[in-house]
């Protein structure tokens, strides 16, 4: 529901503040426009964020996607000893995965209608996964959880009815975090009230592009990439030119070739 490419890492050709030098290879939040499908682009400093001159330059953009998530997962509190399940395990879903994980999570569960997702959720940390296309989700979460059921349910389903899903998912007393865009202005998402009021869910959205520091937690993950606590890096599935730009759509489309995260790299 983004606008196209709208995560870009680039290299600063003029810069007139002191804040950024030239030469700085940084991260660029766009403004409503063409994303990062341009040659060049002209930023305020405040949307700009310097990452280091070491490493693949296109995996450091990885920061900007997971540094949405480390936004996101502050609200689900502590997660030591939670049982936390991740709806979809695309790029973002697999961010969450990857965090639960490496901050402690008892169990961390990858759901996904896509076998290859959810074999890389296992290598991204998830202690189980399930696909409720050939399992029963309910039942599943169950048995993996010993009846315990699980304490928080991420929605990054993109899709929705990943509302309604999560509320069937966590456990009494659980908490839902909503990531997901699912569309259009307007786009409803239902689900049976009763349900909810029964099992008395809290449920937070998390958007960090609606707040007044929408790039304080993607400097954070530059800082945790950069001392080796987390490689968002990982998500990178494909590096493509911008003469492959269409297959990039198409593979994303189509969630062929394995597809996670695609880089795609403009002449200039």
């Amino acid at each position: 529901p983004g606008m196209p490419c709208h995560e870009i890492v680039g290299t600063i050709i003029e810069s007139k503040t002191d804040e950024i030098r030239e030469g700085q290879r940084c991260i660029v939040l766009p403004t409503r426009g063409t994303g990062g499908m341009v040659e060049y682009i002209t930023q305020v400093p405040e949307r700009i964020i310097p990452v280091p001159d070491w490493g693949p330059i296109d995996e450091w953009m990885m920061c900007q996607h997971s540094g949405t998530v480390l936004f996101s997962a502050k609200h689900w509190g502590n997660p030591a000893g939670k049982r936390i399940a991740v709806l979809g395990q695309g790029g973002i879903g697999l961010s969450f995965t990857m965090l639960a994980e490496k901050q402690g999570a008892q169990q961390v569960i990858g759901i996904d209608l896509l076998d290859y997702r959810l074999e890389k959720s296992r290598d991204l940390g998830a202690t189980d996964t399930v696909n409720p296309d050939k399992d029963n989700l309910i039942e599943a979460l169950e048995e993996i959880t010993g009846g315990e059921g699980v304490d928080v349910v991420v929605d990054a389903s993109g899709d929705p009815a990943g509302l309604e899903t999560c509320i069937h998912a966590v456990k009494r007393h659980g908490t839902i975090l909503g990531f997901s865009l699912t569309g259009s202005e307007g786009k409803r998402a239902s689900f049976v009230h009763s349900d909810w009021m029964r099992k008395a869910v809290s449920i937070i959205p998390t958007q960090i592009a609606g707040t007044d520091r929408p790039t304080s937690e993607i400097r954070e993950m530059v800082a945790l990439k950069e001392r080796g606590w987390m490689d968002p890096g990982l998500l990178k599935s494909h590096t493509l030119t911008f003469d492959d730009a269409q297959m990039a759509y198409d593979m994303y489309t189509n969630h062929s070739e394995g597809v996670i995260k695609v880089s795609v790299s403009i002449p200039g």
